[in-house]
């Protein structure tokens, strides 16, 4: 693999040997807290199976995932279900909002069912708290089909974000979206992160990889490689197109 060196602490998610299903075969990596990791690699190649059974969606056959120190694969549905809710945020390329509910209905939703309808006073000021933060303001009564993408994604990370999770997982976060659109979410995302936001992020696009602090290149199931990236670097975007190019991308 390729060599590098990261400054993160005790690991916050640990993945030993993870099998699926002929997908996936012994992948182990850490994600430290405060880094923003890619996954990347070829169509098929068991990117999104990878975020899947690591976020507990989905049940792996052999390995472990750690999310500090609660093991997700020794858990319950139901138990899974409670530390998603209440420990992980997720955002996806497919943004699963409730027509006819506005973008302030969707973003306290989870916060309700983790913390309960009394809460909902609290719940419903931290929203809007995150919707001012994130670009959003005078946006909450809007239903989702009267916002642009890019809103409609930054509206899903402040639901993501509702319950104050210690992760964040991402599946194609910018893939639906126009490059402008695109850039914005990740702008949002970068800032989460250099606010000690840990995340795990699947994506094809080496614009929005270039922007994380470790690539993991992923193919036939397995890690291949690896790339770390600093922040100061000026051409990191080339950097990564030349380090896909050379594992055939």
């Amino acid at each position: 693999m390729s060599q590098g060196k990261g400054n993160f602490m005790k690991p916050v998610l640990q993945v030993t040997d993870l099998c699926r299903n002929g997908i996936l075969h012994n992948i182990s990596f850490d994600l430290h807290p405060g880094e923003l990791l890619a996954v990347m690699g070829p169509s098929g190649s068991g990117k999104s199976t990878l975020l899947y059974n690591t976020a507990g969606l989905d049940q792996a056959d052999a390995g472990e995932v750690w999310l500090h120190n609660t093991v997700l694969t020794g858990l319950t549905q139901d138990e899974k279900a409670r530390l998603r809710l209440e420990k992980m945020g997720f955002v996806f390329q497919q943004m699963n909002t409730i027509p006819g509910l506005s973008l302030e209905e969707n973003i306290v939703l989870p916060g309700i069912q983790a913390q309960g309808k009394r809460q909902k006073a609290k719940v419903k000021e931290k929203a809007r708290r995150l919707m001012k933060e994130l670009g959003l303001e005078g946006l909450e009564s809007r239903q989702v089909q009267q916002v642009s993408g890019g809103q409609l994604q930054r509206a899903c990370i402040c639901r993501s974000l509702i319950n104050d999770p210690v992760i964040l997982f991402a599946d194609e976060p910018t893939g639906a979206l126009n490059r402008q659109a695109a850039q914005e979410v990740m702008d949002t995302l970068v800032n989460l992160n250099r606010q000690r936001m840990s995340i795990l992020m699947v994506t094809h696009d080496s614009k929005t990889a270039s922007r994380c602090d470790r690539i993991l290149y992923l193919q036939d199931g397995e890690i291949k490689d690896q790339l770390y990236l600093e922040r100061a670097d000026a051409d990191r975007e080339q950097r990564v197109n030349d380090w896909l190019m050379q594992r055939g991308w």
